[in-house]
């Protein structure tokens, strides 16, 4: 699969959202990545719906919601209502993650399973039969700017075997600490989808930053 980077709003400035959603377009990332914490799956809150509402319209590339949040499945139909190309939620959240999943595809949607660092692969194992995609955080989830666990190398490796023995297009995404330090070893371990929040948004010229990331996987 090609190499997908996502922009994670986390790292941006909020006081000028859409500039910054053109910038992140225009430096050339591919979607858009819009972190949702409701400050009980995770400590922090970040930002919802309105925030969503206001800016969808003007996104020209697709949404990927990623949804740290409690009982995930009741939200579903909001995001995608408000134009979410692709939703994902943490196993460890959901009671019964094949219903979120069904339910997101019910909306046309693109279903993604995430787990945190913690939380062993053969967890999500029984739903590769049906996710679209496959999220390794490679930080502890709830706030932006974390420094890279290695360890979490290994289970994206992990993932990425249990994903080729399906023969199925699942896409692997990594979140937390990419930069140009990490992205070539997430690569080589199997990653096809980086997010990147403070390394592009934070970087002096935005297009250079992800042009270079690119060259390094």
């Amino acid at each position: 699969m090609d190499i997908i980077v996502s922009a994670s709003l986390l790292a941006c400035d909020f006081s000028n959202l859409a500039f910054e959603i053109k910038r992140a377009e225009n430096a050339g990332v591919d979607w858009i990545h819009y972190d949702v914490m409701d400050g009980m799956f995770v400590r922090n809150i970040s930002f919802g719906e309105p925030l969503l509402k206001s800016v969808g319209k003007s996104i020209t590339v697709p949404v990927d919601v990623h949804l740290m949040i409690c009982d995930p499945i009741r939200y579903i139909d909001n995001y995608a209502d408000l134009g979410a190309d692709l939703i994902t939620f943490h196993y460890e959240a959901a009671d019964d993650p094949q219903a979120v999943i069904d339910k997101i595809h019910s909306r046309g949607i693109k279903a993604g399973i995430s787990i945190k660092p913690a939380t062993p692969v053969s967890a999500i194992q029984p739903f590769l039969k049906s996710v679209d995609m496959v999220l390794v955080m490679t930080v502890n989830p709830g706030f932006g700017g974390q420094k890279f666990i290695p360890d979490t190398l290994e289970k994206i490796s992990e993932v990425r075997y249990l994903i080729d023995q399906t023969e199925r297009d699942i896409r692997l995404q990594v979140d937390g600490g990419v930069n140009l330090e990490t992205a070539g070893l997430l690569k080589e371990s199997g990653a096809d989808t980086l997010v990147t929040g403070t390394y592009a948004f934070k970087a002096n010229d935005m297009p250079e930053a992800v042009k270079l990331l690119r060259e390094i996987v």
